[in-house]
């Protein structure tokens, strides 16, 4: 069953977060996964939202979510992350197309 993760972004650094999406790909490829979308708020249709950016990340399967999570290649990249952005990142599990 296709996973995502879903990082809801504000950036506080975007030279440092240019650097993290920069580095970022390479972690994905062992995985299989792939960036899927990044956007900016355009508005806020409904509730409350406090960030101001998204990434979507599509991955074969729930388990290469939190294998790539947990991994040393994107744990080493966490410390860029954390001084660039401040990120909520939640994983998700998807049945449409099942």
């Amino acid at each position: 069953m296709t996973a995502y993760a879903v990082g809801q972004i504000t950036i506080k650094d975007p030279t440092k977060w240019a650097e993290y999406r920069g580095l970022l790909p390479a972690t994905l490829v062992p995985w299989n996964a792939e960036v899927l979308m990044r956007g900016q708020n355009a508005r806020v249709l409904s509730g409350h939202h406090n960030h101001t950016d998204i990434v979507v990340l599509r991955f074969p399967d729930l388990q290469s979510v939190h294998g790539w999570h947990e991994s040393a290649a994107y744990q080493a990249l966490v410390p860029l992350r954390q001084e660039a952005a401040d990120v909520d990142l939640i994983s998700y599990e998807s049945d449409v197309g099942s």
